[in-house]
C-alpha cells in the first residue's frame, strides 16, 4: 500500500461511525450530547473544543453542542458537568488549568478533577512558546546566562499568577538557575504587547498568536514547550534544545474530555473510542496543526495515568511559589 492509500485508508475509518456495545445500541446516544466549555469562545480551548465536537458527532451520529460557561477559572463550568446526569450526554472540555492547576493552587477547591469525573481522554492542545524582544539573546541558555549576570536586569510576563505560563516559567527558573522577575497581567494579550514595546524582556504564551509575531521579526520565540519543533514553525527550536537541557522540557495547554465519574463504563468506553477515532482523522489533524495545536492524545485509564502525572511534575513548584501561585 503506497502513502496516498494509507492516508486515504485512515481517513475512511476515522469517518466511520463507531459501533456500540450491545446494551447501548438502541438506546445510545438517541438525542444531541452537549458538551461544556468552561472558558470564553474564540480562543485555543474553544477552537480545539469545536474541531473536536464536530468529528466526534458524525463518529456518534448526533450532534455534539458546545456551550461556553465561564467563570472562576472554570470551575462555573466543571461544577455544572459534575452535577449533571452522569447518563453520557454531558460532557466537559477541560484544559489543564481546570484538571491540574485547580486543584493544586486553589485552598479550597469545589471539586477534584480525578475524583469527580471520569477521563475519556486527554486529546493535546496548544503548546507554551518562550518569546523575547528582538534585541535580548538569541537562545534561552544565552539568556539565561546574561540573567545570572545582571541580576533583576530582566522580567517575563505572563497571563496571571498560577497560570500554566506562570507555572511552566518557574520550572524553567528552577532546572536553569535563571533570574528572570515574574510580571503577571490579565491575559496574554497586554504581556504581549509589553514585549513588543521592549517594556518585557521575555514573554510566556502560546504558539498560535505569537508565531505571526516571530515571523515578523517583532519578537523571537527562542523555545517552544514540547519534546518536538512544531510543524507550522520547523525553525523554532525546543526549550530543551534552545536552554541545552538533558531531558524534554514540556508545558502545553492540554484538553481533556471528562464527565461526571459515575457514567456507565459502557458509555465512557464508546466515547473514548470515536473520540480516538476522531482525533486519527488526518484532516482534523492537519486543521489543528494550521492553528498551532498539537494533537497527543491518551484514552481512558491512560488519560488518568497522564493526568497524575502532570499532577506529580507541577505540584512541587506550585508548593514552592506557595501564595505567589494564587495571586
Amino acid at each position: 500500500m503506497n502513502r496516498r492509500q494509507l492516508i486515504a485508508a485512515s481517513a475512511a475509518l476515522a469517518c466511520a461511525p463507531v459501533a456500540l456495545p450491545l446494551s447501548a445500541q438502541s438506546a445510545w446516544p438517541s438525542r444531541p450530547l452537549r458538551m461544556v466549555v468552561p472558558f470564553p469562545p474564540g480562543g485555543p480551548t474553544d477552537a480545539f473544543a469545536r474541531l473536536y465536537a464536530t468529528a466526534l458527532g458524525q463518529q456518534l451520529g448526533q450532534p455534539v453542542v458546545l456551550e461556553n460557561k465561564a467563570g472562576a477559572s472554570g470551575a462555573v463550568g466543571a461544577l455544572e458537568v459534575r452535577r449533571s446526569a452522569p447518563d453520557g450526554y454531558t460532557l466537559l472540555f477541560g484544559t489543564a488549568s481546570t484538571h491540574v492547576l485547580y486543584n493544586l493552587i486553589q485552598p479550597k477547591p469545589q471539586f477534584d478533577s480525578l475524583a469527580d469525573f471520569a477521563w475519556v481522554g486527554v486529546l493535546g492542545g496548544a503548546p507554551l512558546v518562550f518569546a523575547v524582544h528582538p534585541q535580548m539573546p538569541a537562545t534561552l541558555g544565552e539568556l539565561v546566562v546574561r540573567s545570572r549576570a545582571q541580576p533583576g536586569s530582566m522580567s517575563y510576563g505572563s497571563p496571571g499568577s498560577g497560570t500554566m505560563m506562570h507555572i511552566a516559567a518557574e520550572r524553567l527558573k528552577q532546572l536553569t538557575g535563571a533570574q528572570i522577575a515574574h510580571v503577571p497581567y490579565k491575559g496574554s494579550a497586554p504581556a504581549r504587547q509589553d514585549l513588543l514595546g521592549g517594556t518585557l524582556q521575555m514573554a510566556i504564551d502560546t504558539l498560535g498568536p505569537m508565531l505571526p509575531q516571530h515571523q515578523a521579526g517583532k519578537a523571537r520565540i527562542v523555545g517552544i514547550a514540547s519534546a518536538r519543533r512544531a510543524a507550522s514553525a520547523p525553525d523554532i527550536p525546543t526549550v530543551a534544545e534552545s536552554a541545552g537541557l538533558a531531558e524534554p522540557f514540556e508545558a502545553m495547554l492540554w484538553n481533556v474530555v471528562t464527565v461526571p465519574r459515575d457514567t456507565p463504563g459502557d458509555l465512557i468506553r464508546v466515547l473514548a473510542e470515536a473520540s480516538r477515532r476522531s482525533m486519527a482523522d488526518p484532516a482534523l489533524r492537519s486543521q489543528l496543526e494550521s492553528q498551532s495545536m498539537f494533537a497527543d492524545v491518551h484514552f481512558g485509564p491512560d488519560a488518568e495515568r497522564f493526568a497524575r502525572a502532570e499532577l506529580a511534575k507541577w505540584k512541587p513548584i506550585v508548593d514552592q511559589l506557595g501564595d505567589q501561585a494564587r495571586g
